[in-house]
């Protein structure tokens, strides 16, 4: 069975949102490498419509030739959603419109790399409650922003997990991943 994974960018305090306005300044090669890592094992993106509808409007009109974008506009994208009808018609997309735990075991059981998950924190957080996410790797940045999204909303069921790996970048920035522990 495929292993899903999610991959989020986080301030120390926890934020999530709006990424592009301070986590990309704290890039650099091993970053690189560690995402080129991640994209080589993964051919699907299982995204929730918020982080769909933004990473649609932006990607498909980005110059191709780099790997992060040649890997999001070329991969398979799953799109779960309640309120989507169809796919914006970006390459690669389809949709799990309803029944979301069947839709998304089954494409946990057909043949393919691990499935990734950016952003989309409400598909996050119900991937976990459901027991759906294999893996969580957070990449957490050396700063606090005092407000915004964040991954981990105050009233959210508290889950146990278990440190798989960390690694702690020249920038900062340290990677942690863990997985759900068996309580």
């Amino acid at each position: 069975m495929r292993k899903l994974v999610a991959v989020e960018l986080v301030s120390i305090d926890g934020v999530m949102g709006s990424p592009d306005g301070w986590a990309f300044s704290y890039s650099n090669d091993e970053i690189e490498a560690t995402n080129a890592s991640g994209m080589a094992a993964s051919d699907a993106l299982l995204l929730g419509r918020v982080t769909y509808e933004e990473f649609a409007a932006f990607w498909p009109n980005q110059p191709g030739g780099t790997p992060m974008v040649d890997y999001i506009n070329g991969v398979r994208k799953v799109v779960v959603s309640g309120t989507l009808r169809e796919p914006l018609g970006w390459n690669n997309s389809t949709l799990i419109g309803e029944n979301f735990a069947q839709g998304v075991s089954e494409l946990k059981r057909q043949p393919g790399k691990d499935i990734s998950t950016i952003g989309s924190g409400v598909l996050v957080r119900w991937l976990l409650r459901v027991g759906l996410l294999d893996e969580l790797r957070l990449m957490v940045h050396p700063l606090i922003l005092g407000s915004g999204e964040r991954l981990f909303e105050d009233g959210g069921e508290g889950r146990r997990l278990e440190l798989v790996d960390s690694k702690t970048f020249g920038t900062g920035v340290v990677s942690l991943a863990y997985r759900p522990a068996n309580a």
